[in-house]
């Protein structure tokens, strides 16, 4: 799929550069529902710049079409916009932008490497010769090298160079080794795919362990160990001979056997376990690595306990009576048998013609078979072992089987040494499912391989002098669900059944909030109501990311890093999630789907930065925290903004509006069709509910709203009563939370925190945008006594017109300005977002008196000293924790109090 229309975000490091042609000047990498996708979570984004090629188009370029079919043929299936085989090439011919062929190439590359990708599209900026290429991608660093790679190969083409195969060669041999590397086990990838069709989140932790579910419902595996398998049957279970003492114990039948330490023991220990043929294995080992198998003199013997030795930790070595018959594997999940498999060592059938290192070398031909775990069968490696065991049954390498004549290659059946698995579930004897049952039991596990030697698994183990031989604990499930022969078994679905039973839910609840303004007062606010529930709450904000009553983390977190910090907490039973613009642009949001979804407002803030040049396009961005609220969830949407109201079209959850305005005709409308809102009417806070109405409480009873002078809290509140009603809390609960919750600089530090000083109030507000402003400015209008003050600033990122308007809107509300800058000035020169501040105040025609005191600390202290009895000084600090320190009296930023 590909587009060549539209804008979209940039990425964010410079990473490559080229002397001519296509510049790759940054790549994002995306791990969540985004601006661009939010079914497909998993892209890349490569900010291009085309410099004069930017109108170049392929059909200029001689040559290319023809280089580009000969490196990658396999372009030839990509449809395109043409929709049919063969589109994008015809587009090729015809003319299309490079930006465009790096896009196919990206996504080509990763297909011929083995991964499944297939969403693309090119979109150009609003700045000239940009171009945002987006692809899908499995594995981020195969995507990122992808990405390089195709805009080598195009600025070679472009060129009119050839690019060489071997380097083409060289790029999909590095793909192919990321994708190795980052591959889950086949049984690992079982699980993991069983929960993605479940909806289960997962994500990969420390030490190869894979977390499913969020918080405190959250389980974990590694391999086929999950957090229920206990620590003392897998210990049990790698003590052999512990082990068979505790099944010989519960009367399940074992090999006669016995543990020795020397090598001078093992003809006495042959003799008492009854003589030849014997099985040698190590005490502690496991995946069939040092056993041999039907030993039948004493110098096959000593050469079994030197390999045995070898693999033992403890350095001691069973020697067990040798039973005939065929290895089976019973796989018992939560004390259910789910699966059996008789397991053949790998071999060659003769067919009277190719030797056996011909006929190994032909089975290795097989494409079922691959290097490791990679497919049904694993390839057979020829080895010293190999050799061993031919000599063993009277064969060579060069030896011509006659047809139908079998040699075996390996002395274990183990699928990792190029065996083979025949699933025989349906015909295994009831006796014997009930034995497995047990043997797993006995050990205590609740994931367990039990390894039978039986001549007949559809006859009780004692009619066919058949044993348990081991169990296992962490067994592998590749032979169950891609079995050589037989029906394959999903093994993967009881495990995760046991993980998450009917009824047990996977992942916390998860509220998420955004918008332009009040995204922090929201989000605190709500996690202060849902906590009058008792439970414990984690969240994020711009100052910081708590669980429970407690700070984990200071600083501005409201990205996805830090929302993961709280969906992986195990204490954590709700989370409240701020979720702003930039996380959403440069990482996407943590998590797939959420059950409450707030959307606050959208305003000019930000804009021209990432490539979001319109309020429309910012409403997209905030708009993905809607889309992605689960089917059965809420979204929370503001009624007074119109992009806000919109976004209900895309949401899959139902919709709640909450407005400031009793007769807003969405809100009415809404309130007609049953839907659940709030609303503000004659000084109270009210909540809708088809027939159902009732009055919260008075906006004076809400600390938040300053007396009720504070519209833009009230409409907080709004939002977080909402919030809080959807997700269970009770209107008591609300009341409470509401009535307890104040705009001070120890639960909402920088929003709206009015501090007494003396004879005079200080107000600090974290406002940085037109938006925020306005807001703040409703409330400086109602202060009538003394001078109104103000210490104004704006970030040094936001675009001039933005911060001339926060001269405006300052210069009509205060009678005196003090404006200062920020200390890290974002890329202007020291006083140039100062000047254009004043130029938008002095252009308003007002009387407001200004002057310019650059530094925060001594613009904040000037306006402190200045301050006449009953006057208000508003402060928009950079840092709110160094504004709030120079209010108190040993602050620095004021005389000590008598």
């Amino acid at each position: 799929m590909c587009n060549t229309a539209g804008s979209c975000p940039p990425c964010c490091t410079i990473v490559q550069r080229e002397e001519t042609g296509v510049e790759l000047l940054r790549i994002l990498t995306l791990a969540g529902p985004n601006y661009w996708s939010v079914e497909r979570p998993n892209l890349i984004v490569l900010r291009l710049d085309l410099e004069a090629k930017s109108e170049l188009k392929t059909a200029d370029i001689p040559g290319f079409h023809g280089g580009l079919t000969r490196l990658l043929p396999g372009l030839e299936s990509h449809h395109c916009i043409p929709g049919h085989w063969g589109g994008f090439l015809e587009e090729v011919q015809a003319g299309t932008s490079l930006a465009h062929v790096v896009e196919h190439i990206a996504l080509e590359l990763q297909y011929i490497a083995g991964m499944n990708v297939g969403f693309s599209r090119t979109h150009w900026t609003a700045t000239a010769g940009i171009a945002l290429v987006v692809f899908e991608y499995e594995q981020a660093e195969a995507g990122r090298v992808a990405g390089r790679a195709a805009v080598h190969l195009v600025n070679t083409l472009a060129q009119g160079q050839d690019y060489p195969l071997e380097e083409l060669i060289q790029d999909l041999g590095e793909l192919r080794q990321i994708r190795a590397e980052a591959a889950l086990g086949p049984s690992t990838e079982a699980i993991v795919r069983e929960c993605e069709v479940r909806g289960i989140p997962w994500q990969e932790r420390a030490q190869g362990m894979i977390q499913f579910g969020y918080g405190c419902y959250q389980r974990r595996i590694q391999a086929t160990q999950t957090n229920f398998t206990s620590i003392l049957g897998v210990e049990l279970a790698g003590d052999k001979e512990g082990t068979k003492r505790m099944l010989a114990e519960a009367g399940i039948p074992i090999p006669h056997g016995t543990v020795i330490r020397r090598e001078q023991d093992l003809a006495p220990a042959i003799q008492a376990v009854g003589g030849y043929p014997v099985v040698l294995k190590p005490l502690d080992g496991n995946h069939g690595r040092g056993i041999t198998l039907d030993i039948h003199t004493l110098v096959q013997a000593q050469v079994a306990y030197d390999l045995a030795v070898a693999e033992s930790r403890a350095g001691r070595v069973i020697v067990e009576r040798f039973h005939r018959g065929h290895d089976h594997r019973i796989l018992v999940v939560n004390g259910q048998v789910i699966a059996v498999a008789q397991r053949v060592p790998a071999h060659v059938t003769g067919d009277g013609t190719l030797t056996i290192a011909e006929l190994v070398a032909q089975v290795n031909r097989d494409p079922q078979r691959g290097e490791g775990h990679d497919n049904v069968l694993t390839k057979i490696i020829w080895d010293e072992t190999t050799e061993s065991i031919l000599s063993h049954q009277g064969y060579q390498p060069g030896t011509v089987l006659r047809r139908g004549e079998v040699a075996y290659l390996k002395r274990t059946a183990n699928l990792s040494t190029g065996g083979t698995a025949v699933d025989c579930t349906d015909a295994m004897h009831p006796e014997n499912v009930w034995l497995a049952v047990r043997a797993a039991a006995a050990v205590g596990l609740d994931i367990a391989g039990i390894d039978v030697v039986t001549t007949d698994i559809t006859q009780p183990l004692r009619a066919t002098d058949g044993v348990v031989v081991e169990v296992n604990a962490a067994p592998g499930f590749r032979m169950h669900y891609r079995p050589s022969q037989g029906l394959a078994r999903n093994v993967a679905a009881p495990v995760v059944d046991g993980l998450f039973p009917t009824g047990v839910p996977h992942r916390v609840p998860i509220i998420a909030i955004t918008g332009t303004n009040g995204k922090t007062t929201t989000t605190r606010l709500t996690a202060h109501l849902v906590k009058q529930m008792g439970k414990v709450v984690g969240f994020t904000t711009t100052d910081g990311t708590y669980v429970g009553d407690y700070l984990v983390e200071p600083g501005d977190n409201t990205g996805p890093q830090s929302a993961r910090l709280i969906l992986n907490d195990p204490l954590v039973q709700v989370a409240v999630l701020e979720s702003a613009r930039g996380g959403i642009l440069r990482s996407g949001l943590a998590f797939a789907e959420c059950d409450v979804g707030v959307v606050l407002n959208v305003a000019a803030d930000h804009l021209g930065s990432y490539d979001i040049d319109t309020i429309d396009e910012m409403a997209k961005v905030k708009g993905v925290v809607a889309e992605v609220v689960r089917p059965g969830g809420t979204v929370v949407l503001n009624a007074d903004d119109g992009r806000v109201a919109a976004m209900a079209e895309r949401s899959r959850g139902r919709v709640a509006y909450f407005s400031l305005h009793a007769d807003n005709p969405i809100l009415r409308t809404h309130r007609r069709r049953g839907g659940l809102a709030a609303g503000y009417d004659q000084g109270e806070l009210w909540l809708y509910q088809g027939d159902w109405t009732s009055r919260i409480l008075r906006a004076v009873e809400v600390p938040l709203t300053l007396g009720g002078r504070v519209p833009f809290m009230i409409a907080n509140a709004l939002a977080a009563t909402l919030a809080a009603f959807a997700q269970g809390v009770t209107l008591e609960q609300i009341r409470q939370g509401l009535r307890t919750f104040t705009a001070s600089a120890t639960q909402t530090p920088g929003r709206m925190n009015l501090i007494p000083v003396g004879a005079f109030h200080a107000l600090v507000d974290y406002a940085h945008n037109p938006h925020g402003y306005a807001a703040v400015a409703d409330f400086v209008r109602s202060w009538h006594e003394g001078l109104r003050i103000g210490v104004i600033g704006g970030p040094g990122d936001r675009r001039d017109e933005d911060l001339v308007q926060l001269g405006e809107i300052a210069g009509r509300v205060f009678d005196w300005v003090i404006i200062k800058e920020d200390d890290d000035r974002r890329g202007r020169s020291w006083g140039e977002a100062a000047e254009l501040i004043r130029a938008g105040l002095t252009q308003t025609g007002t009387a407001c008196r200004w002057e310019m005191i650059l530094d925060e600390t001594t613009a904040i202290r000037t306006a402190l000293s200045k301050a006449t009895p009953g006057s208000l000084v508003v402060v928009f600090p950079e840092q709110v924790k160094r504004a709030l320190e120079l209010m108190r009296p040993d602050g620095h930023g004021l005389p000590a109090q008598p």
